[in-house]
This record gives structure tokens, sequence and C-alpha cells, in this order.
């Protein structure tokens, strides 16, 4: 048998918030425009076969380079 001499001492844990500046802010928005930007280019030069064979059509590029987290169709594409 063992007798347990010491205890721990717990304290409660809080969450940091994260404080952005105005710069961090637009820095963010803008990578985000330039990656939206980009996906956009990079599908719009795609042949209507090659579009198909991924699932989307061309009047859905500018859905799918704007909401690149979801799927049109609904469903789930593995990354």
């Amino acid at each position: 048998m063992s007798t347990i001499h010491e205890t721990t001492e717990l304290r409660q844990v809080t969450a940091r918030r994260q404080v952005f500046s105005p710069l961090e802010i637009y820095w963010a928005a803008f990578q985000e425009w330039r990656k939206r930007a980009r996906l956009q280019a990079d599908l719009t030069d795609l042949s209507d076969h090659e579009l198909m064979d991924i699932g989307i059509s061309r009047g859905e590029i500018d859905y799918v380079a704007s909401h690149r987290g979801s799927d049109p169709r609904g469903i789930r594409s593995a990354e």
C-alpha cells in the first residue's frame, strides 16, 4: 500500500484572446483574395471536359472559388 503525501494545485485555465492589428487583418484578407483569384483563374483555364471530370460546370467556377471548403453538390470531396 502507498500513501499520497503531496497534492498538486489545480488552477483554472483561461483561453488567451489573440488580438490582430488592422494590418494583419488586411493582409489575411488580401491573401484570401489572391487564393480565390488564383483558383478562379486556374479553373477558368480548364476545358469543359476537364471541368466535367472534376464535377463542376463553368457556371459554378465563381461559387467554387468563393467557397473552397464546400462542395456545390453537397458531396464532400476527399482532401
